[in-house]
């Protein structure tokens, strides 16, 4: 576990992000759906150190993805994001209104510019929101309504997850933040301590890439983000909250999906 530890977020409307104290580069590209690579660009950084009170432009970020969770629907994440649901369609190549758990969805800005996740439509034109006719909103609605349906006709709640993915058996153990010695933090940044209920594993990034998303079975959906001095190969070590966890988990063969 690498030294350091992750604090609160920031984000303004205007397309800069403020640096708080803790902060990662990983953390905030997580946090606006994008690579460190294209945040170190947009921001012409050489290494990835950053400093509280800096400024970090998010705005000139012209695509993010965006990792469809359970019960979104098209019209929610245009929502998002402040874009049309034809956008989304277009830009991903759909055919049909169907989005499924776990699949990239690609999100652009007409202007340029990345869309911040937020609850609210883009407030560019707030006189043009307020004039829309009802019958447009009453169409949406619907289009929310049947999408939703097709996904709980369609899909089971778990095994859709992985059904892109890439499945493979390891070997796993089990860690604690909460021993002797143990900072808590993450080699990605990720404070255990302070997130006890986070799903963390630690891998070897020839193996898994950190940040990838992976489900454990029996364990769940978990976030690649630390290392291990022994976690070599096919072997993954999953964060459980206190020793007596730990040690209760024990050391055995577990079926994983990578998928993304």
């Amino acid at each position: 576990l690498s030294a350091g530890f992750v604090g609160a977020a920031s984000a303004s409307t205007s397309g800069t992000y403020h640096v708080e104290k803790g902060d990662t580069l990983w953390k905030v590209a997580q946090k606006h759906s994008v690579s460190v690579d294209e945040l170190k660009d947009a921001n012409n950084l050489t290494s990835n150190i950053i400093y509280p009170n800096q400024e970090l432009n998010v705005a000139t970020i012209k695509e993010m993805t965006h990792k469809v969770q359970q019960g979104n629907t098209l019209w929610s994440i245009s929502q998002q994001y402040g874009v049309t649901v034809d956008q989304i369609k277009e830009w991903n190549g759909l055919k049909s209104d169907l989005i499924y758990p776990g699949e990239q969805l690609k999100i652009q800005s007409p202007n340029g510019q990345s869309q911040q996740s937020s609850p609210s439509v883009a407030q560019a034109a707030p006189e043009a929101q307020q004039a829309q006719a009802p019958a447009e909103q009453t169409q949406k609605e619907q289009q929310q309504a049947q999408a939703e349906q097709a996904q709980k006709e369609q899909q089971p709640a778990e095994s859709s997850q992985q059904a892109n993915g890439k499945s493979m058996t390891v070997e796993a153990t089990a860690y604690t933040a909460n021993c002797a010695g143990c900072s808590g933090t993450t080699a990605t940044g990720v404070d255990l301590k302070a997130n006890p209920n986070q799903k963390v594993i630690a891998v070897d990034p020839s193996v898994i890439p950190l940040g990838s998303k992976v489900y454990v079975e029996g364990y769940g959906e978990a976030v690649a983000a630390d290392t291990g001095g022994a976690i070599k190969g096919n072997r993954i070590d999953v964060f459980v909250p206190s020793e007596g966890d730990a040690q209760q988990f024990g050391r055995k063969s577990v079926k994983i999906t990578v998928m993304n």
